[in-house]
């Protein structure tokens, strides 16, 4: 790590215990010409072959997908992300997050399959292979002359990604390797020409990764099972692969021996920050389609969309989506500034990308998880606006709903998502890279000064509001850091404590994210003419501070009794505490109104 890139740039975890200003993140305000160019390019495609056609997918029509995957590879998108010397159009990685976000609002089945090729299909061979399998594979990967799966997941190990039972042995000759073993839940296997696939070398302590050609006219030893038929994402092609004695090169390792958990657990990152992004234009059309049905259908002489009942659950939801989309881009742009300084100081695109999004590991989990979920919310709800025709199919609400429920799942379920950023965290703090001691050692002491009495200048926009996500960071410091010391090295074993400072945690990244776009938004548009924005980050913070105050007080009484748990209880009071209440009701008014006479989400 040089000493430049250390003093420039904030290192994942860091915005716990550094003030960000909002000059210095990037917002989906910021698109440049050529982005914008590109996210109408993908929308249109979106519109033109997969909305338009959206019946194909429910009905299980694999081979659309596979079709409509060659066009995205004819237009480019599959090699966004991929270095133009391998084929690709080597752009940045806010393009790679914005390519993923408006490809894959229409369908969910589609956009596994892009996540699946673009990412954990194609990306580790861009990052850990050598020049040669870089040359051989990518750029028929990045056109879509084939396509990669990714074969992890074996039915006894799961979120225990290490313990797979897959085995390869070294021949006599050590020339190549035979592979024995049943991968499950493998996306795009049904037309995958390629696939990444974990084995254990004798009896390695990590796994190793393999590059696995695929022909069906020449199976070598591969068998695939038969379509999965799943919940949602039903044209996803979803199939188990079994190894019999399938026979690789040795020059088809993929980085060393036993370095395939690295590569596994490297992928994943970028996966779920990504998964974070695709569930963002499900979200978009989900509440235009949500609103258009609201101002047409009449109830009582009245268009829906002026009952207070549905003009709530629009605030709610076009608000969890402006927030999904700051915190979202928020991590994007941090990411691309790691990668940039770190090729600018020589490292390799290899080596920069791989550091960037490592460095931002937790950010990653905290998107997975909220984007995950808020996407969930914002179906259901759909599904509640539309009623009973919510229920049918010939309405999208319901494959929108069906669709969104994996989520939560892969990429590493939810739970596990919440207790790695923790985790995580705790580790950076121990290795010196976030500075977690001294601010909580801080916070101990100011629970035991006076609080202040004087009464606060709130002139400014989000005066108060910065104050509250001041103090939320300091609820968060002293409920995990009373952890840590409580339990030490085997906090681990506390899941549910965990997972209660994990909501802490999300949530303060979420509404900070929200209140820094809307306030560099402000400084460029003006107070007046984003009051929708505005009201939308407070309303956010507000839930944020509810949640922070629950998840706070469920963590404190499950390890700290008497005098200690009551001064605790009364520090998070005192961090939770609004000087001025929002007016919630008021808040969902202004946001629905525009969102009512515009017709759509329009933010």
């Amino acid at each position: 790590m040089t000493d430049t890139i250390e003093k420039n740039i904030t290192r994942g975890g860091q915005f716990l215990v550094k003030e960000t200003k909002s000059e210095d993140i990037f917002t989906p305000e910021d698109f440049s010409e050529e982005q914008l160019m590109m996210r109408d390019s993908v929308k249109e495609f979106v519109d033109k072959e997969l909305w338009a056609n959206k019946d194909r997918f429910e009905k299980k029509d694999y081979a659309y997908t596979e079709e409509a995957m060659k066009k995205a590879g004819e237009l480019g998108f599959l090699g966004v992300a991929v270095p133009e010397a391998y084929g690709g159009l080597g752009m940045g990685f806010v393009n790679t997050m914005l390519t993923c976000d408006y490809i894959s609002g229409a369908t969910g089945s589609f956009s596994t399959a892009f996540g699946a090729h673009t990412g954990i299909g194609t990306m580790p061979i861009t990052l850990y292979g050598t020049e040669e399998q870089k040359l051989k594979y990518v750029p028929k990967l990045a056109s879509g002359e084939w396509f990669g799966s990714y074969c992890l997941t074996e039915p006894g190990a799961g979120s225990d990604a290490n313990s797979g039972k897959t085995k390869a042995e070294l021949s006599a000759d050590g020339k190549t390797y035979t592979i024995n073993g049943q991968k499950m839940w493998i996306s795009n296997a049904g037309f995958c020409h390629l696939m990444i696939v974990f084995a254990r070398i004798e009896d390695d302590k990590n796994i190793t990764g393999f590059i696995v050609e695929y022909d069906p006219a020449n199976p070598n030893g591969i068998t695939l099972g038969e379509e999965e038929h799943k919940l949602g994402i039903r044209a996803s092609s979803t199939r188990q692969v079994f190894f019999n004695d399938t026979i690789v090169p040795v020059e088809n390792m993929l980085a060393g021996r036993g370095e395939g958990f690295k590569i596994a657990m490297n992928a994943l990152n970028v996966g779920r920050i990504k998964l974070a992004a695709a569930c963002l234009d499900a979200q978009r059309r989900t509440i235009t389609g949500a609103v258009n049905y609201a101002n047409e259908r009449m109830q009582f002489n009245t268009p829906i969309a002026q009952f207070g009942a549905i003009r709530s659950k629009l605030a709610e939801m076009a608000t969890s989506c402006y927030a999904g989309e700051s915190a979202s881009y928020r991590a994007a742009g941090s990411i691309e500034n790691r990668i940039n300084a770190r090729v600018s100081e020589g490292n390799s695109h290899q080596d920069a990308e791989l550091k960037g999004v490592e460095e931002f590991a937790i950010e990653c989990s905290i998107l997975k998880v909220a984007v995950s979920e808020d996407v969930q919310n914002c179906t259901d709800e759909g599904i509640q606006i539309f009623g009973g025709m919510g229920f049918s199919e010939d309405t999208p609400m319901e494959s929108a709903w069906r669709d969104a429920r994996i989520a939560r799942i892969y990429e590493g379920t939810n739970e596990i998502n919440r207790m790695l950023s923790v985790g995580m965290l705790i580790k950076k703090a121990m290795k010196g890279h976030v500075d977690l001691l001294g601010p909580a050692m801080k916070v101990a002491e100011e629970l035991m000064g006076i609080p202040s009495f004087d009464t606060p200048d709130y002139s400014e926009l989000f005066a108060e509001e910065k104050e509250m996500i001041v103090k939320l960071k300091k609820a968060f410091l002293m409920v995990a850091g009373s952890a840590v010391q409580k339990y030490g090295p085997d906090l681990d074993k506390h899941q549910q404590l965990l997972m209660a400072a994990a909501d802490m945690l999300i949530e303060i990244y979420m509404a900070e994210s929200t209140i820094l776009r809307t306030e560099k938004l402000a400084k460029s548009k003006g107070q007046e003419n984003i009051k929708e924005q505005i009201a939308m980050a407070q309303l956010y913070l507000y839930h944020a501070t509810d949640i922070i105050n629950t998840k706070g007080k469920e963590g404190i009484v499950s390890f700290a009794e008497g005098d200690e748990q009551r001064m605790m209880l009364m520090g998070l009071k005192r961090f939770t505490k609004y000087t001025n209440m929002p007016n919630v009701i008021g808040l969902r008014e202004i946001i629905t109104s525009k969102l009512v006479a515009e017709n759509q989400y329009c933010y």
